[in-house]
């Protein structure tokens, strides 16, 4: 079955209600890294409800599921996670009742043989007041779905990185059970907790989720000295996946900051695989 672009491009989900509260905040910050030290001032912050903390990129998970591109003919056993865009509009509250509005706003057609690049966008609202919190927009690639007919060029182009040597390199690790804890702020998807299902898509072992490697990316930039642990000056923070991060890993951030934009690329210390490229963290003007 071939995409349909028309009815890809009207696919739409209006008004989808959610909420979440102190006790998700604290595990997604748990599940990206935060409090290894539970005695580390700086880090306690964010998972411990006194004085409570929220990592930006939680975003994306407090309204995990919300969206679709039902009967729209993609064929989701070849889609993967492309890229990661978020805006944020005021910091994340620790706590809040959201409403999201979700839609397809980009399909272009790589070619029969390449594939099909599909943007789509949430925009997430505090219920009660109807002030915006965030933006997300979710690039996939679909492999199996070349050909259909779409526009072949406009798709979104990535963040340059500088040409420089980075400004400094920042550390985080991942815990052998990290996919584990992290899996609990909504993604369940077996490729990360089931060795049998993870080999026979392929890998020797589970792997971590992109979106747990794009939470710890944001991690090391809030510990390094750019945001020296106040996650209040992120507004902005955008990745290209390129490569899955296998849990116990050591992801090396090399960081550059130009003003106000910091750009990143995230390595895997033990194998040197780049898996995070062309990122853009948007610090508060």
């Amino acid at each position: 079955m071939a995409i349909d672009y028309d009815k890809l491009m009207a696919s739409k989900t209006l008004g989808q209600e959610f909420q979440y509260g102190d006790r998700e905040t604290m595990l997604y910050a748990l599940g990206v890294g935060f409090g290894r030290d539970p005695l580390d001032a700086k880090e306690l912050p964010f998972v411990y409800e006194k004085n409570l903390r929220t990592v930006p990129t939680q975003a994306t998970v407090i309204a995990w599921g919300a969206g679709g591109m039902a009967n729209s003919g993609i064929n989701y056993l070849m889609v993967v996670h492309g890229e990661q865009k978020l805006t944020l509009h005021k910091p994340l509250p620790a706590a809040a009742k959201i409403s999201v509005d979700s839609s397809v706003i980009g399909a272009w057609d790589k070619g029969k043989d390449k594939g099909a690049i599909i943007v789509t966008e949430s925009v997430i609202r505090e219920r009660q007041s109807g002030d915006k919190l965030c933006t997300l927009q979710s690039t996939i690639f679909a492999r199996g779905d070349g050909g259909f007919g779409g526009p072949r060029e406009g798709a979104p182009e990535p963040h340059k990185l500088p040409e420089r040597q980075p400004d400094m390199t920042v550390e985080a690790d991942t815990r052998p059970d990290q996919a584990l804890l992290y899996r609990l702020s909504g993604d369940r998807n077996p490729l990360h907790s089931d060795p049998d299902f993870a080999k026979a898509a392929g890998f020797p072992k589970p792997i971590l989720h992109g979106l747990c490697t794009y939470g710890t990316t944001c991690r090391a930039i809030i510990s390094s000295p750019i945001c020296n642990y106040d996650p209040t000056l992120i507004t902005g923070f955008d990745v290209r996946f390129s490569s899955p991060v296998f849990p116990g890993e050591t992801i090396a951030v090399d960081l550059w900051k130009d003003g106000n934009i910091v750009s990143f690329r995230a390595r895997v210390k033990e194998r040197d695989v780049v898996v995070i490229n062309n990122g853009k963290c948007t610090l508060r003007a």
